[in-house]
């Protein structure tokens, strides 16, 4: 039975294909544009499984929060991976930022808001609505079961979808607080777990002196919001390493190095990263080429690395590569920037021992990594920035428990999603993958390599949608010949 909840035309009552895709962010919006326009032999039903009121926004997209941007230039952005300018021509037909004027920067780089690239997905996304080709089930995912060689997909306004293909394009898992932090000071109403959550700044008022505990692009967020807000109080961002978020280099840098015969282990990449970084300095040229040549290359040497170095790699280097690698937006930046000159904004490398309610306040035992004895400081907010837990993501809803349960799903080894083969097929327990199972987007990175940001997200969801026409390919022709 199909869900009545469709936004859109009833679904055909003809044995057409079904291919359910759970997740209508950029990953999964992404695997339905492309499978419309792919040769999938017989026009197959897509049919996305998003509660948000349009697809292609995810968590990412989201966003009204005018303090966010995307990190990386609008002509880089794209759902296209052969026209990786669409996103900055369609902005410029439309005059899309004609009302944010801190949008372009003086070399001419189109840095917008956030949401605006949600915008632009969404559009690409409309006509194949209303047209029927895609189809949009605004409900929320509770269970997906195997049946007869089909599955079966629950969802909480009551349907029950039937589907050859599912694809699971869910969104990034919730960040996960420190067990010690979250028993002792989830009562207290200003300390924020998720940032994701809509208003969840909203209780943090103008003077508060607040711990960030964090200190990647999320954390860049939040510190950029509060400014937005007004708040003026000081802040300390605390992270293990004290890393924090790297710019964009001035003016563009050219792809430099070539790190393929280094990738043996996470010791020799490292090395080898650091003397191509001293070689292209004597150059002239900025750390950024370096490091893009290495994201470039990265599913190269990811695949070439054994996965003990991958997970030596996660392990030791994995929060300097995304300083480097998760860039902040300009306006971002320049708001961090004036908040260290000032002395607001504190960044501690170290770690978060206790914390516990004191009155209105929140006493927190810091123990910076450079100093033998502890320090104790009082805040009146804290805010939790750690990222998403990926190694935690089957246990985040109900119905990837129960995949895992009945053996169709496992964690991939480097704890960065569910393990899948080298054709984003699932891999249950006994080892072996399922063609009718794939996995889109960042939760697949722990096969793929670096799949966190675009393009690699568009080219990923271009790479399934690609594999999934395939196997409807290879159904038709066995169909027509049995």
């Amino acid at each position: 039975m199909i869900p009545a909840t469709m936004q859109s035309k009833p679904l055909p009552t003809s044995k057409q294909p079904v291919v359910a895709i759970i997740g209508g962010g950029v990953s999964g919006a992404g695997v339905a544009y492309h499978l419309a326009s792919a040769n999938c032999g017989e026009r197959p039903v897509i049919v996305v499984f998003e509660p948000r009121a349009e697809l292609g926004r995810g968590l990412a997209y989201d966003t009204t929060d005018p303090a966010h941007r995307i990190n990386v230039p609008a002509v880089k952005m794209s759902l296209q991976p052969d026209d990786v300018g669409e996103f900055q021509a369609w902005i410029e037909a439309r005059d899309a930022v004609a009302d944010d004027p801190e949008a372009k920067q003086p070399d001419g780089l189109l840095f917008p808001r956030r949401r605006l690239f949600g915008d632009y997905v969404a559009s690409l996304l409309k006509p194949l609505l209303e047209d029927g080709t895609v189809r949009h089930c605004r409900a929320t995912v509770t269970g997906v079961e195997r049946h007869a060689g089909r599955w079966s997909i629950l969802d909480d306004k009551g349907g029950v979808t039937e589907a050859e293909i599912v694809a699971i394009a869910t969104s990034h898992p919730p960040p996960a607080a420190p067990g010690r932090l979250a028993a002792s000071l989830a009562a207290h109403p200003r300390f924020v777990a998720d940032t994701t959550k809509p208003g969840a700044l909203d209780v943090i008022r103008p003077q508060d002196r607040v711990l960030v505990i964090g200190n990647g692009l999320t954390a860049a967020d939040v510190i950029a919001s509060l400014a937005q807000r007004g708040h003026a109080g000081s802040m300390t961002a605390i992270s293990r390493r004290g890393l924090r978020s790297r710019g964009h280099a001035p003016v563009p840098q050219p792809l430099f190095g070539d790190f393929v015969d280094a990738a043996h282990s996470a010791g020799s990449l490292l090395t080898a990263i650091r003397a191509t970084i001293d070689a292209a300095k004597a150059l002239g040229i900025s750390w950024h080429g370096v490091i893009d040549q290495v994201r470039a290359q990265g599913h190269d040497l990811w695949q070439a690395l054994p996965i003990a170095e991958r997970r030596r790699l996660v392990r030791h280097l994995r929060p300097y590569w995304d300083v480097h690698r998760f860039r902040i937006a300009p306006q971002v930046e320049a708001v961090l920037d004036a908040a260290v000159a000032t002395g607001r904004l504190e960044i501690l490398a170290g770690s978060v021992a206790d914390a516990r309610v004191e009155g209105e306040r929140i006493l927190c035992t810091l123990h910076p990594r450079h100093r033998s004895e502890p320090l104790e400081e009082r805040y009146d907010a804290v805010v939790v920035t750690t990222g998403p837990a990926h190694g935690g993501i089957i246990q985040t809803q109900p119905w990837l428990a129960a995949l895992a349960a009945s053996g169709h799903l496992t964690l991939d080894p480097t704890d960065l999603g569910l393990a899948c083969t080298e054709r984003s097929e699932a891999i249950g327990s006994s080892g072996m993958s399922d063609p009718s199972l794939l996995i889109s987007g960042p939760l697949a990175r722990g096969t793929f390599g670096e799949l966190m940001g675009l393009p690699q997200v568009t080219e990923h969801a271009f790479f399934v949608a690609t594999e999934i026409a395939a196997k409807l390919r290879a159904t038709v022709t066995t169909a027509h010949t049995a």
